[in-house]
């Protein structure tokens, strides 16, 4: 039997004064979370009962929206990954602010596809290439777009470099087509999505070369130009240098303007990771430590690290606008132009990467920087940097533990002297997530597993480093062997 196709099938509320009452509700309950954040654990693992809450068949009937919200209030809100907290120290987190929560519920309101076509959402967007183009001081021309996060990013800039090496006709005939083969240089601290990215794009991990690092975590020059002319020497196509604007490890940013002369020099296209740091543009103190990023063919980003908007938010941003759209456009008949009307408009975002469905990511990003300033964000950036040195010190002067690595910008590695495994530095790590006090992470530092703080949190201060670092002491003077007389202050 066919439906009347005159009846209403819309999926909107059938009661519009008790659906204003639960979402006000639940936005009251969620500006409270954040508010009250240091009041509760930093962390707490699920209980079996929120777990199995997720693991229900797919429902077929309505279910009343106060219910599922309190669902969202029992099982959801207190065990999130806890980036909020001011003692979540263990990846570099954003901690976005209370503006992204009215910034997330305006775009979901407006449910708008920033893929394309003639509305403002492209606007807001290409608000943010511009101001970004001032920060780092790219030319007019340059061009930006909103994706995931920095790994996506990046990935697009290898895409830009191989269509640049070989030319766009490579987009239709592929790597086949060419009889260069090409490598691309980064350093050994480089963020794994390097090498990911040149294997989704065709060419291989193994055509990365792995530059080794100075003492200071930055990429031995020296090394590179080696690198490069051996790999001249026996036929290779040197054709992408990938510097890195803050290790993932230790925050250390490589030698950008060096780089960018032999980038310069050798014809290669010159890329900035720089997913931790290139917000560091915001700071008058720190920008200077960007030398050279102005002189790079493309920056990735995070927004949602230091510029703490809300997840998602990465950024690409490259120089030649028309070198970028040439990569990725992809004319047809559904996606034609027109000089009026929604179809209006040359380039569209997607022209400019892989997405044709995309979120209004600008608005969060736009609002923030508006309402908070850039300065007032760089002030922010520097503040961390300030307690990574601070903390650098109570390390320094500690019996139980020793610096693993130079500190760079807010990271912070270090783990306990004299021991024979250590190993016992992750135990450290889980003790901390368990007790809910603080949630650092651990790496490798040549070969040593260490304790790492990522102090990236707008919501620290001097008190939070000290409660950690008590927190942490107690903790390795337990697991330690008596014979090592930890806490007697050998």
């Amino acid at each position: 039997m066919m439906s009347d196709t005159n009846t209403s099938a819309d999926l909107d509320p059938d009661d519009w004064v008790e659906y204003r009452r639960l979402a006000h509700a639940m936005l009251d309950d969620a500006i409270s979370h954040v508010e009250h954040i240091r009041d509760r654990g930093v962390w707490h693992s699920a209980p079996d009962a929120s777990r199995h809450r997720f693991a229900q068949p797919l429902p077929v009937m309505p279910r009343p929206l106060g219910q599922v919200l309190d669902d969202v209030r029992t099982h959801v809100m207190p065990f999130a990954g806890g980036n909020l907290h001011p003692r979540f120290m263990g990846w570099v987190h954003g901690a976005a602010t209370p503006i992204g929560i009215v910034a997330e519920m305006i775009a979901a309101t407006l449910d708008m596809n920033c893929g394309g076509r003639n509305h403002i959402g492209l606007e807001v967007e290409r608000q943010i290439t511009r101001w970004l183009q001032q920060a780092l001081g790219y030319p007019d021309g340059a061009s930006g777009l909103f994706l995931t996060g920095s790994s996506m990013a990046n990935f697009l800039a290898v895409v830009l470099a191989k269509i640049e090496a070989l030319g766009e006709d490579t987009r239709r005939l592929g790597l086949k087509a060419s009889d260069r083969r090409l490598v691309a240089y980064a350093s050994s601290e480089a963020h794994v999505c390097i090498a990911q990215a040149l294997e989704l794009s065709g060419l291989g991990s193994d055509k990365l070369r792995r530059i080794p690092t100075d003492a200071a975590g930055r990429m031995d020059i020296g090394q590179l130009h080696a690198a490069i002319s051996e790999d001249r020497g026996v036929g290779l196509h040197p054709f992408l240098v990938v510097a890195s604007a803050g290790t993932v490890n230790t925050g250390a940013i490589d030698p950008l303007f060096e780089i960018s002369e032999i980038a310069e020099r050798e014809r290669l296209w010159f890329h900035v990771d720089g997913a931790i740091g290139a917000l560091l543009a915001f700071s008058d103190k720190l920008r200077p430590l960007l030398k050279g990023i102005e002189k790079s063919d493309s920056v990735a980003f995070d927004f949602h690290k230091w510029g703490h908007v809300p997840y998602d938010a990465g950024f690409l941003l490259v120089r030649d606008g028309d070198k970028h759209k040439a990569a990725f456009a992809s004319p047809t008949s559904y996606l034609q132009r027109a000089d009026r009307g929604l179809a209006a408009g040359t380039t569209w975002p997607c022209d400019l990467g892989p997405d044709l469905s995309r979120g209004f990511r600008a608005l969060k990003t736009w609002m923030t920087i508006e309402t908070l300033g850039a300065g007032k964000i760089g002030d922010a950036i520097w503040h961390n940097c300030q307690l990574a040195l601070y903390l650098a010190t109570k390390i320094q002067n500690s019996p139980i533990f020793a610096l693993k690595a130079p500190v760079s910008l807010s990271i912070v590695c270090f783990g306990m002297r004299d021991v024979e495994d250590s190993s016992v530095n992750r135990e450290l790590v889980l003790d901390l997530h368990e007790s809910g006090i603080a949630a650092p992470s651990w790496t490798m530092i040549n070969g040593e597993t260490v304790v790492r703080c990522a102090i990236i949190n707008h919501r620290t201060t001097r008190d939070d480093i000290d409660l950690f670092f008590d927190a942490i002491s107690e903790l390795a003077a337990k697991r330690c062997p008596a014979d090592q007389e930890i806490q007697a202050g050998r």
